[in-house]
């Protein structure tokens, strides 16, 4: 299924047509959510090895969760030298699930991955909900009247998330009420003016929202507590549910990218990585440790489709 509209293929004949020599980091989804700050990360990274790529241009190619920005390279950026493009572990999801037409993973070259974001559940401060198990329980007794936001359609990573949790009660997954966005950005917006009582989304993007005060985290979905600010949230595992959702974030290239012009950005990520104050800016940006490039990365990211269809096969997505 292929999730661009024609409107949407326009606006990325005008924004190739506008491409230029500088370097640019594509954020496939508008601004607040995961893709961006991925992009910002980049760039402020990059400028610790080279000064000049704080100049480096953040262009916002929304649409299909990634599908536009994806077509878009694939069909008029081939070979692009300047150009990375965001993605995340959603982006992977959507592939497994042909969400990005015809497509597979070789289909790009994928340059790095820069670091690790896991899955979250959230609620409005307000909301009477204080535990995981309360919420999933609630919403197993009548979904109708939780609508949750996430980012993307039936299928997408947040909806699978949730639907994992609802099926571990004995709910329902496809009677989810769910309540799709562009981006982690526009659920958390939604959540705070009341349209959805629930978001799934990520660690990261939960971490831009609590400095305001105005949401409640119930659960991390990784392995044990995370450090910094989410470190009094409990994970899923701590409250009864089997379920850990690590993210990964990185970027790609066209396919017809030369060797010469792929391996210097992949020694870039390398170089940049391997720099202390890399480390303190992925953590600033609610990010976890995880750094990935070259050849070695585009294979996990091949095994990564792989699982993710193995997942979506599990809940009836995929036959």
């Amino acid at each position: 299924m292929v999730l661009w509209a024609a409107a949407s293929l326009a606006g990325a004949n005008a924004f190739a047509a506008q491409a230029d020599a500088a370097t640019e980091c594509i954020v496939p989804s508008k601004p607040g959510g995961g893709f961006d700050l991925t992009c910002k990360l980049v760039r402020k990274g990059m400028a610790v090895i080279e000064p000049a790529a704080a100049s480096m241009h953040l262009s916002y190619l929304p649409g299909g969760i990634g599908a536009v920005a994806w077509n878009m390279v694939i069909s008029q950026r081939r070979a692009g030298p300047n150009t990375v493009v965001a993605f995340s572990g959603g982006s992977l999801m959507n592939m497994a699930l042909g969400k990005f037409g015809r497509f597979t993973t070789d289909d790009v070259r994928w340059v790095a991955g820069i670091g690790t974001d896991y899955g979250m559940i959230a609620v409005r401060r307000d909301s009477p909900y204080k535990t995981l198990r309360e919420l999933v329980e609630a919403i197993r007794k009548d979904p109708s009247t939780l609508p949750v936001g996430g980012g993307g359609t039936i299928g997408s990573q947040d909806w699978i998330k949730m639907g994992l949790l609802a099926k571990a009660v004995g709910g329902d997954p496809r009677k989810l009420r769910f309540v799709a966005f562009e981006g982690g950005g526009e659920a958390f917006t939604a959540l705070m003016a009341g349209h959805v009582q629930v978001v799934s989304g990520d660690a990261s993007e939960a971490v831009l929202h609590l400095a305001s005060g105005d949401i409640r985290v119930l659960a991390v979905l990784a392995d044990a507590r995370l450090p910094g600010v989410l470190q009094d949230v409990p994970t899923a595992r701590e409250q009864g549910f089997d379920l850990s959702w690590p993210i990964i974030r990185g970027v790609y290239m066209g396919p017809d990218v030369s060797d010469a012009d792929y391996q210097a950005w992949v020694r870039r990520f390398d170089r940049m990585m391997s720099t202390p104050a890399f480390d303190r800016l992925r953590a600033e940006h609610g990010l976890y440790p995880f750094a990935m490039t070259g050849a070695a990365f585009t294979g996990y990211v091949k095994k990564t489709v792989e699982q993710a269809g193995k997942q979506a096969r599990d809940l009836g997505l995929l036959r």
